[in-house]
């Protein structure tokens, strides 16, 4: 796939942990893992509003698209 996430970048510039911000974004740390690794085939739109809240960045921060070579 040629979504690539940025999920561990942006916590590790706004020095948030994964526990801590799985509290402030209502998730499991484990799913908030899942998404950190690109585990995830998808999203909520509204979990992703409380990724960003709690992160003060916009989607884009997050998500990166590179086409598949292919």
């Amino acid at each position: 796939m040629g979504i690539i996430i940025r999920l561990d970048r942006m916590m590790a510039d706004r020095k948030i942990s994964l526990n801590e911000l799985a509290d402030k974004v209502g998730m499991t740390n484990v799913n908030l893992s899942n998404l950190k690794t690109g585990k995830m085939k998808g999203i909520r739109f509204e979990t992703l509003d409380a990724i960003c809240k709690a992160l003060d960045c916009q989607p884009g921060d997050l998500m990166e698209y590179r086409p598949d070579e292919t």
